[in-house]
């Protein structure tokens, strides 16, 4: 079901964040049109506070169940959804959180067949994965599209993000040309809920104009330490996913 916010409700639910970012920065958002890729740790985050800000369109991908093992990070999950499909209990959650924004769930594995279908007609990608191969197939989508791409990863006290804008910032194959092995890691939940919150913060600036992303630059969260550090990055001009040898970003 589709919702139109009476212009009451708007005032009274945005009324903090529109004095930061005016009437035209919430149009901006209301506006948007988001793919959020994993329904976990950090797509829960990720999901909710876009939501909570009235991002007009979430498209929410994910194929798992819910597992009592998830409960300690993935926030939009409760123990009465375990074995429910975390697209199902997910969009739950978000509507009662708020109404007034459309959600849309995928519950079909993101690949290479899947991925134009789930990337079409959205204006951002929020990377929500656990793992790099479908990262690397999101930024290949993002450079063939031309959209944002908002990458962030977790693990145990440990996470990262970075901005990716294609054709001005080094984009994820740039970064890491390879990627770690697919693995069990440890998390706590709070390191989700860092790590996600600063990747919605990214959306925000980016739609509204304000502030400086992340670009050329992965931001280094060590919880252990209390510490935040950046990393300057560059584009590859023989980056197989952006550079001069690919093609609308996909591999030649």
């Amino acid at each position: 079901m589709n919702w139109t916010i009476t212009g009451a409700e708007d005032d009274k639910r945005y009324s903090r964040q529109v004095m930061m970012l005016g009437q035209e920065g919430q149009e901006c958002l209301r506006q948007a049109r988001v793919l959020v890729a994993g329904a976990g740790g950090l797509g829960s985050v990720i999901a909710f506070y876009l939501a909570a800000a009235g991002i007009g369109f979430i498209r929410l991908v994910d194929h798992d169940r819910v597992d009592a093992s998830n409960l300690n990070r993935q926030i939009l999950h409760w123990t009465g959804d375990v074995d429910r499909p975390k697209t199902v209990s997910a969009e739950e959650k978000l509507r009662a959180l708020n109404p007034y924004v459309q959600v849309e769930t995928q519950g079909g594995t993101l690949d290479e067949r899947s991925a134009p279908d789930m990337t079409r007609d959205v204006g951002l990608i929020v990377d929500a994965m656990d793992n790099f191969p479908t990262r690397y197939l999101l930024n290949r989508a993002a450079v063939a599209r031309a959209i944002p791409f908002f990458h962030g990863a977790v693990r145990g006290f440990y996470g990262q993000v970075t901005t990716i804008l294609p054709g001005k910032s080094a984009c994820l194959r740039c970064i890491f040309p390879e990627g770690p092995p697919r693995e069990i890691f440890p998390i706590i939940g709070a390191t989700c809920g860092v790590i996600g919150s600063i990747q919605v913060t990214e959306v925000i600036k980016y739609l509204t104009g304000k502030g400086n992303l992340l670009l050329n630059k992965l931001l280094i969260w060590d919880g252990l330490r209390g510490d935040i550090d950046g990393i300057d990055t560059f584009r590859n001009p023989d980056c197989s996913d952006c550079g001069q040898s690919s093609v609308g970003g996909w591999r030649t």
